[in-house]
């Protein structure tokens, strides 16, 4: 009968596992995308979206597709260590959609001392992709 019971926890116990490490692993992208971009290394920040043509990023000025686009349009954007400022993460939600993928809703807060601080929301879609969390699509304002 124990054998049974403890059959029985460690059945209903591994998706929970799963769960807990994916989500885990989104958080320390996101902790090493802060970061990457707290040192003003937009490429390292990067690291954290998917590398394919099919990225899709909604912004201020609309939608732009493509890794090399979203990582030329912040170079634009934030072309020196003042305009990027510090980045901070909060109010973090992380809601499983399936086994490889999550939507993650948080805020977002640079503050800058020459520029003026600005922050905003943002939704993160993640997608499992070789064995590796990445975002596929982020819509920030």
């Amino acid at each position: 009968m124990k054998l049974l019971f403890i059959l029985l926890l460690l059945c209903f116990s591994i998706p929970s596992f799963s769960q807990n490490k994916a989500e885990k692993q989104i958080r320390s992208t996101l902790a090493v995308q802060t970061q990457a971009w707290n040192e003003g290394d937009i490429e390292r920040f990067m690291k954290g979206y998917w590398n394919n043509d099919s990225l899709m990023f909604i912004g201020q000025s609309g939608i732009t597709y493509g890794y090399e686009q979203t990582l030329n349009n912040y170079q634009k954007n934030y072309p020196d260590k003042a305009t990027m400022g510090e980045l901070t993460f909060s109010n973090l939600k992380l809601k499983k959609i399936s086994g490889y993928c999550y939507f993650v809703v948080g805020k977002w807060y640079l503050t800058r001392k020459e520029k003026g601080d600005v922050s905003g929301h943002f939704t993160l879609l993640w997608k499992k992709i070789n064995k590796q969390w990445l975002i596929v699509s982020d819509h920030s304002s």
